[in-house]
């Protein structure tokens, strides 16, 4: 047995000397890099110290408790260092007592018991030295707990391979000296063993040294000790018992007894392991304290202080809205969810989704009832309480989709405005607005919704609404800056059109001398005389800076979209037509809804090769005309419908466009009233939707007569 363990010493002394050559090599001067070295300069000098006693055939000396207490003091340090760099501040004063005060008494008492201090009874050095190295592995579990526990999610890839490494080697000489403890001796084959351990965790380091080469993780230090520690103590006490099974093993295996115990604590370990690092066991401790030792089930100030750092760090950008979700998954332990968001023309929209679908296909119509709920009453839904208890919430129905997603759980309003309402107060009806919503999935663990909760998810909604408010006003105010530059622009294009009408206009007032063909003058006339009156519109136009509506009129649709159609059947490939209903008006303006079929009709064109298809269609959807625009052309992902294809001056073609035209159509088909939606997938085509709601016999009559008095 002992030339086993020499040869395991020997490889955990070989592999951190490697370790710290690589370490050295790629060390560029940062203070946490270089604790992170000498401790593993120091595990190498340990680990020979150990191999050189096992070769000696005894296991303890003055140097090997000096190089272990030093190795464990390097360990220590760094992962201390790594928390305080972490936060870009200094360690709580607790801790720092804590950690100070047992290496001092680790060191002065070890020292007396080193040199033999006859005020020691006897016997009693070695039980100190154990209870010195339990208490070291114990503050050493408790610091990789801390740094795990608090991690965010995105630092945790970066750092679990220490926590594990670091983790496991503080775990086993916790369960070393525990045996040690019990049996008032040192196991041979469980300190044989430990070189082997050693090695093996030492590429975990490595992995973790590589992925954060300055050691800058987003990580920070609770002050909620005992709720962060308490996941350590349980698996002391679990260590504990395995330690007493091993010792029960050791003692019925006759033979077999060393290594059975070996095998049982492995199997213990890899055990305690596999429900530390589950999310489902975290969530069921941290409901299990919260609800036994705690008052409130929330710190109130750390969770305000985690949303508002969380929202302050997010840019106003497309990535706030996922931040939000996430702000708002925490505080219920949910895995993903979703955000809704309120249009400018009062409809609702999917804007975001974070480990949950981000699409869904609905009816603008089927929302209302719960807007109208999430409107009246200013409340979280749950939805498992309202399958149980639906008079608690007005007998509420839940749209198609919602209703269809097994995985949904609550649904949060977002509530912009005065004073929100809540929960303690039994809901209400604030003068306020709900400028969207939030569907937060369910957890991996059951989790009662009180009126704790609810007011927590209600303030913080109300927090996200007021970013999400300022990202519209940011969106909203860049694009007013790209209209003034348009504008600024015009006055330029205005001075050009001047000089064209004033050129064509001379070409007229002298036209009389070139009568001798009047043919051709006739049509000269015509020809250039149109022309001007054209420009002379748009002049007008330009210099009021936006496109001037003009009166709206009866426009039959079948007519005027075989007449768009018409016009662009020289292009290829030529559009089809198909009409299922007669008889289909609206009132509009009907040269500018030419215009607009007209533009994304040329669109759909440009967008599919020659032999493929573009077809416009009409049909009567109740009270609405539809309008499908479809092409089998080379079609948009979900990226480019959602943050580019209706933002104005974004286009794809180049200087040949102004990025306008499907923004202008949207607007004006919301100014009739309709709706305008867009299918599309990548290399299979588009189909533009619009529905535009028809005339009824009243409308049509107060047409008639404005038409009359003007």
């Amino acid at each position: 047995m002992t030339s086993v363990a020499i040869y395991g010493y020997i490889a955990a002394a070989f592999t951190f000397v490697v370790l710290s050559i690589l370490l050295a090599f790629a060390w560029r001067g940062r203070q946490v890099g270089g604790v992170l070295l000498l401790a593993s300069v120091l595990s190498a000098v340990w680990a020979s110290t150990a191999a050189y006693q096992a070769s000696s055939g005894y296991f303890s000396s003055v140097y090997l408790l000096i190089t272990e207490i030093l190795r464990d003091a390097g360990w220590l340090g760094f992962l201390l260092l790594v928390m305080a760099k972490a936060r870009q501040t200094h360690i709580s004063r607790s801790l720092w007592w804590i950690s100070g005060s047992l290496i001092v008494v680790v060191l002065v008492m070890l020292g007396l018991v080193v040199s033999g201090w006859k005020g020691i009874p006897a016997g009693m050095g070695f039980g100190f030295q154990i209870f010195v190295f339990l208490g070291l592995s114990l503050l050493g579990l408790i610091t990789v707990e801390q740094i795990f526990r608090n991690a965010s999610l995105e630092a945790r890839w970066s750092i679990k391979y220490l926590c594990l490494g670091l983790g496991g080697l503080f775990a086993y000489d916790f369960y070393l000296y525990s045996d040690a403890l019990l049996l008032r001796n040192l196991d041979e084959n469980i300190w044989g063993a430990r070189g082997y351990v050693n090695a093996i965790v030492m590429p975990l380091i490595a992995v973790s040294a590589a992925r954060n080469p300055q050691w800058s993780l987003d990580v920070f230090v609770s002050r909620s000790f005992v709720f962060h520690s308490s996941a350590i103590m349980m698996s002391g006490i679990y260590l504990l018992a395995m330690a007493s099974g091993g010792y029960y093993i050791k003692h019925i295996g006759g033979d077999w007894g060393g290594f059975g115990q070996l095998v049982f604590f492995f199997g213990a370990i890899l055990i305690l392991l596999v429900v530390l690092f589950s999310g489902q066991m975290r969530a069921r401790l941290r409901v299990f304290l919260n609800k036994h030792f705690f008052n409130y089930r929330y710190d109130y100030r750390e969770e305000w202080l985690r949303v508002i750092q969380r929202l302050s760090e997010a840019q106003l950008d497309s990535t706030l809205k996922t931040t939000v979700i996430n702000v708002m998954a925490k505080i219920v332990e949910s895995p993903g969810g979703m955000l809704w968001m309120q249009k400018d023309n009062g409809e609702y929209q999917l804007e975001a989704g974070w480990n949950m679908v981000d699409e869904v296909y609905f009816r603008q119509h089927e929302n209302t009832s719960l807007l109208a709920f999430l409107s009246e009453r200013k409340w979280v839904i749950d939805i498992d309480e309202l399958d149980k208890e639906p008079e608690s919430y007005q007998h509420l129905k839940l749209p198609p989709w919602l209703a269809a997603l097994n995985e949904s759980w609550l649904v949060v309003p977002l509530i912009v405005g005065s004073e929100v309402s809540l929960a303690t107060s039994g809901g209400g009806a604030p003068s306020t607005a709900v400028m969207g919503f939030v569907v937060l999935r369910r957890p991996h663990v059951k989790m009662k919704i009180n009126w704790e909760v609810r007011d927590l998810l209600l303030t913080t909604g109300q927090q996200c609404a007021g970013y999400l408010a300022l990202l519209k006003a940011n969106e909203a105010l860049v694009d007013a800056r790209q209209f003034e530059a348009f504008n600024r622009l015009s006055a330029f294009v205005v001075h050009d059109l001047k000089n064209l009408v004033a050129q064509l206009s001379l070409i007229v007032s002298n036209a009389e001398r070139h009568k001798d063909n009047p043919a051709f003058i006739d049509d000269a006339f015509s020809t250039v005389d149109n022309t001007v009156r054209k420009m002379t519109v748009m002049l007008a136009q330009l210099r009021k800076g936006r496109v001037d509506g003009a009166e709206s009129n009866k426009v039959e649709l079948n007519s005027i979209l075989k007449e768009v159609v018409k016009n662009h059947s020289k292009d290829r490939p030529t559009p089809q037509f198909i009409s299922t209903e007669d008889n289909l008006v609206i009132i509009a303006n009907e040269n500018r809804f030419s215009a607009i079929i007209g533009h994304l009709l040329q669109n759909a064109q440009e967008a599919t090769p020659d032999d493929g298809g573009v077809q416009l269609s009409i049909c009567r959807e109740g009270e609405h005309a539809l309008l499908l625009i479809k092409d089998t052309g080379c079609g948009m992902d979900k990226s480019f419908l959602r943050e580019r294809l209706f933002k104005p001056f974004d286009t794809t073609k180049g200087n040949a466009g102004m990025g306008i035209g499907v923004y202008e159509s949207r607007e004006f088909i919301y100014d009739l009233g309709g709706q305008l939606e867009v299918h599309s997938e990548p290399e299979k085509g588009t189909t533009f939707f619009i529905r535009l709601k028809l005339a009824n016999d009243s409308a049509l009559e107060v047409l008639e007569s404005s038409l009359t008095l003007d």
